[in-house]
């Protein structure tokens, strides 16, 4: 099926979850937050929220340390 992940169009098997996907994609869990067609997502639902064909995901790196005021993470390049 396919998804989009910010912006960018991928092919990913049929029945795989939120959780999974971002293990795939070798991602620190712990420094992430997600985004799936415009709601956020909570860690918490991550391990039980199956991706779906059509579904856009904006995955976002949290930063610490030296960021300017408002800015809360980073876009990243996948």
């Amino acid at each position: 099926m396919k998804i989009q992940i910010n912006g960018e169009q991928r092919e990913i098997s049929d029945g795989i979850t939120l959780e999974a996907l971002l293990q795939r994609l070798e991602l620190p869990l712990d420094r992430v937050a997600v985004e799936r067609n415009r709601q956020i997502v909570p860690r918490r639902k991550w391990a039980e929220t199956l991706l779906e064909d059509g579904d856009c995901l904006e995955v976002v790196q949290l930063v610490g340390g030296g960021a300017p005021p408002g800015c809360l993470g980073e876009r990243l390049l996948l």
